[in-house]
């Protein structure tokens, strides 16, 4: 079984900045790519940013040029540096492990976080 599991959430000012973690653990081959998601009360979640094994980094339009993804693959981790936050930045923030094998010939599927609430309020 794998999990992950995030940290760095809590409160911070408007303008602050929060670096949120994420570690998967358990038996795992390869990951073919990790994301952060967001869901606000009362709203759906939503697509924060994606990076693939290789590096590459997309991101939702209205967090890029603020927010920052970054992954440590020997350690199957995953990072979201978060700058300039703002209020409607609160949310649980989930991160996603996509495509996974837990052996080499082994089927993949996605696996998804807890969670960890991030605050911006001052």
């Amino acid at each position: 079984q794998v999990q992950l599991v995030e940290s760095g959430g809590g409160l911070v000012q408007p303008g602050g900045s929060l670096r949120l973690s994420c570690a998967a653990s358990g038996i795992i081959f390869s990951i073919d790519a990790m994301g952060w998601y967001r869901q606000a009360p009362e709203k759906q979640r939503e697509w924060v940013a994606t990076i693939i094994s290789g590096g590459s980094t997309n991101y939702s339009d209205s967090m890029k040029g603020r927010f920052t993804i970054s992954r440590d693959n020997a350690k199957n981790t995953v990072y979201l540096q978060m700058n300039s936050l703002k209020p409607e930045d609160t949310a649980v923030y989930y991160c996603k492990a996509v495509r996974v094998r837990t052996a080499r010939w082994g089927a993949k599927r996605d696996y998804w976080g807890q969670g960890t609430q991030v605050t911006v309020s001052s």
